[in-house]
């Protein structure tokens, strides 16, 4: 049982809406950025948080258009939620910050190391986005070929509108789908709470159109490719979660991917597929916390008691 210290949710303003996030942890730490993907929110990390708080100061923002945040009128691309990001950590005046990122947090995460080294104290990653040549790098376990063929449509003109928007394909079967354990119907419920119609789930359709494949969008197929060549030269701190067989990243995808980067330990989850906050929550929150510990004690020569 994971004992919850209190986590608060808190709005700031931001480019003229709202952005929500978690707050718990020891005033004056180092920040811990837990940052989403899709169509999840801080509620993704609510059994992680706690296990952190020790040792950081933890923010677990919702992406504009996620959770609690606002729903401006704008095309929730990747570079949306860069620009949103951007003004939310320069509003909480974050000047450096252990990244603890999935999915297109993942993308989020390794855009801003790229752009801001000097911001990056660590960073703890698992089922990231990456720039992907074919098809066939997407979902490599996918023997079937469902989940390739689901996305395809997503991608696709007024078919991706009928299975997002009006049937909620992304809440009602992706997310299950890419998590092992049953949900709960108090969990399901505050997953669908921020998207309780056609025109509020927009936020979740624009982003599997934003996924770098077969070199589009080719935008952000070039931020991305960046993104991660600057994450190959970097020497911060790495730690990558890996479950099997995965979702986006097989064992055997982050075997040879870990060899292409520097100061990376892997930490092998057991059985799991996409969402492992929900699968894996303790180890990877005590994972973390052990991480976060062990930097600062040779960073700053001491660990502070918790």
């Amino acid at each position: 049982m994971i004992k919850h210290s209190k986590t608060t949710i808190r709005h700031h303003e931001v480019l003229g809406t709202t952005m929500a996030y978690r707050e718990t942890g020891k005033p004056g730490a180092p920040v811990a950025l837990f940052l989403h993907g899709n169509p999840t929110s801080s509620y993704l990390w609510r059994n992680i948080l706690p296990l952190v708080a020790p040792v950081a100061h933890c923010i677990a923002p919702d992406l504009i258009g996620f959770g609690q945040s606002g729903k401006p009128d704008i095309a929730y691309r990747f570079f949306d939620h860069v620009r949103y990001l951007d003004a939310l950590i320069d509003g909480l005046r974050i000047d450096s910050a252990y990244l603890v990122v999935q999915d297109w947090g993942s993308a989020l995460a390794f855009h801003l190391a790229a752009r801001r080294p000097e911001f990056v104290r660590g960073m703890a990653f698992f089922e990231f986005i990456r720039p992907m040549p074919s098809w066939a790098d997407f979902h490599e376990n996918d023997a079937d070929d469902t989940a390739r063929q689901t996305f395809k449509k997503f991608r696709t003109s007024g078919e991706g509108e009928a299975m997002i928007l009006e049937g909620n394909a992304f809440i009602e079967r992706v997310l299950p789908g890419g998590i092992l354990r049953i949900l709960s119907d108090e969990e399901m419920a505050a997953y669908r709470a921020p998207f309780p119609t056609p025109e509020s789930r927009r936020p979740i359709l624009a982003l599997p159109r934003e996924l770098p494949i077969e070199g589009e969008p080719a935008d952000v197929d070039e931020a991305l490719q960046a993104a991660h060549a600057a994450l190959a030269a970097s020497i911060y701190p790495k730690l990558l979660f890996v479950a099997e067989p995965g979702a986006l990243v097989s064992p055997a995808f982050a075997e040879k991917f870990v060899g292409t980067l520097q100061h990376c330990a892997v930490v092998g989850l057991g059985a799991g597929k996409h969402y492992l906050q929900e699968d894996h929550p303790e180890a990877i929150g005590r994972s973390v916390a052990g991480w976060i510990a062990g930097i600062e004690a040779v960073t700053s020569g001491r660990v502070e008691a918790a």
